[in-house]
């Protein structure tokens, strides 16, 4: 049986009269041993194409100390030399980390490039030979109701097929609550000071400190909260914003990159969200997605999204509530990858 032939028997199941007040058997589950068998073509490319990100912790033991890895992501072989894209906020500094392709664990794992306005990191490992994802750039962004295969839980050995269909057209995602510079401000005798420089943001990677005195927004004179505000809200994260900061006794100019107000402040949780399970901690603020409906978890991302013929649409990106699962459409991975890739080797 084949991938197709398992989804036509598995909704002839679903619409039969005799079995509407049952519930559908295990067996015929999209999680079943049935249907995973359908899908073991896609499931070995995905064995393949995909890794298995995972971070050495070591426990003791009795008088020993024992690696027992702890996986946190997936991500997409892009190279056969092996280079490896996944979701950057996941893996954080990208120290300890441990990449299975196939069933090869590499521990010598560089995090060399990443982008942040994707969520996107590039690792490489030591490695030939590898079967990087077959990206489907020639083609329009799939269509509503395509189906689709990502990774499910992975054993040591083995990744496991989940089946869904994409459940929106391609877009762009706008992070949510906007762009922010990460300070906060209090307006003195005409003077707008900055009191606190917040973590992971423009402010801070910029070299903004406490107690500078913002004077100037792109050349224009500022002198309270409001006028800095209306500049900012002139802007999108990732907007470069030129600021002249007054600093021991000297103007200086400093550019500061807006970051999203969730990345910086972080999300609060909508009742959505709390009947959601482990959905990402980044899932706004990216140029172009599709969407599809797997239900996958947050350590889910950064694995190919595949079609029924193995081909990669895709790379998952964010879970982003109980219904939607965001991915990097394969035109735009491409791009990406080349340019991290680029960036990389010219160091």
């Amino acid at each position: 049986m084949n991938a197709r032939s398992s989804i036509a028997l598995a909704l002839a199941l679903v619409a039969s009269p005799a079995l509407k007040a049952q519930t559908l058997e295990t067996t015929y589950r999209t999680n079943g041993p049935t249907v995973q068998a359908a899908f073991e073509s896609v499931r070995g490319t995905l064995q393949t194409v995909s890794a298995v990100i995972q971070r050495e912790k070591f426990v003791e033991r009795g008088a020993r100390k024992i690696s027992l890895p702890e996986d946190i992501a997936y991500g997409t072989v892009i190279s056969e030399d092996g280079f490896i894209l996944t979701k950057a906020s996941e893996i954080g500094d990208g120290i300890g980390l441990v990449v299975v392709v196939d069933k090869k664990p590499y521990k010598d794992v560089a995090m060399v490039a990443v982008d942040p306005s994707w969520d996107v990191a590039l690792l490489k490992i030591s490695a030939t030979g590898l079967t990087p994802a077959k990206l489907v750039v020639e083609l329009p962004d799939p269509e509503r109701g395509t189906w689709v295969v990502a990774n499910g839980a992975s054993s040591r050995a083995k990744r496991m097929p989940q089946v869904g269909i994409i459940s929106a057209n391609a877009r762009e995602v706008l992070p949510a609550g906007g762009a922010v510079l990460g300070v906060g401000l209090k307006e003195d005798e005409g003077k707008l000071v900055v009191e606190e420089v917040h973590e992971k943001s423009g402010a801070e990677a910029a070299g903004i400190k406490k107690d500078d005195v913002i004077v100037a927004v792109g050349g224009q004179k500022i002198t309270d909260r409001k006028q800095l505000g209306e500049a900012v809200e002139k802007h999108r994260v990732g907007d470069d914003l030129e600021l002249t900061v007054h600093r021991d006794g000297a103007d200086i100019a400093i550019k500061v990159r807006l970051a999203g107000r969730v990345d910086v402040f972080g999300e609060e949780k909508t009742r959505n969200d709390m009947m959601s399970g482990s959905f990402s901690s980044r899932r706004s603020g990216f140029p172009r997605i599709i969407q599809h409906d797997i239900v996958a978890n947050s350590k889910g991302m950064g694995g190919p999204v595949l079609d029924l013929d193995g081909r990669c649409l895709g790379m998952n990106i964010a879970r982003a509530n109980r219904c939607e699962t965001f991915a990097i459409p394969a035109a735009d991975l491409r791009s990406l990858a080349d340019r991290l890739i680029t960036q990389a080797t010219a160091k």
